[in-house]
Order: C-alpha cells, then sequence, then structure tokens
C-alpha cells in the first residue's frame, strides 16, 4: 500500500509548549527571551523562574530557584 505524503507544516517551537500553560499568555517565552539575548544558562533560568512564578501554585519555590541561579552565576565569576 502506498500512503500519501504528509502535509508538511512549519510550527515555531517557540509557538507551542510541552507541560502546562503558564507561558502561553506571555508576550514572549522566556527561553524565546534568553535565545534571543545571548543569555547564559544562569541568566535564562533566572528569567524563567522569575516569570513563571506568579503564575505557578507556589511563586515562593520558583523565587527561590532563581535565587540560586543567581548564587551559582555569583560562584562561577570568583
Amino acid at each position: 500500500m502506498i500512503l500519501p505524503e504528509a502535509a508538511t507544516v512549519e510550527v515555531n517551537p517557540f509557538d507551542t509548549q510541552v507541560g502546562g500553560s503558564h507561558y502561553k499568555g506571555m508576550t514572549i517565552q522566556p527561553l524565546e527571551f534568553a535565545y534571543k539575548n545571548n543569555l547564559n544558562v544562569f541568566q535564562s533560568n533566572v528569567v524563567k523562574y522569575t516569570c513563571r512564578a506568579p503564575l505557578k501554585g507556589d511563586p515562593i519555590t520558583d523565587i527561590d530557584k532563581a535565587i540560586h541561579y543567581l548564587q551559582m552565576w555569583k560562584e562561577s565569576l570568583q
């Protein structure tokens, strides 16, 4: 049996989110912001956790995670 070719649909991965919807209402997703601004992994995670903190059930945990990434970044510079 010969199957017809599937239509190729170009989907921008920055327009989708896997698991949850806490970034969907944002004008730009944190990872896209980090990518376009050449942020390092520490900066990227600080942006991610501070942006999503008010959107998830436990903002304190995400704030603590952002602080942890800032501490790691600071340590890496010493």
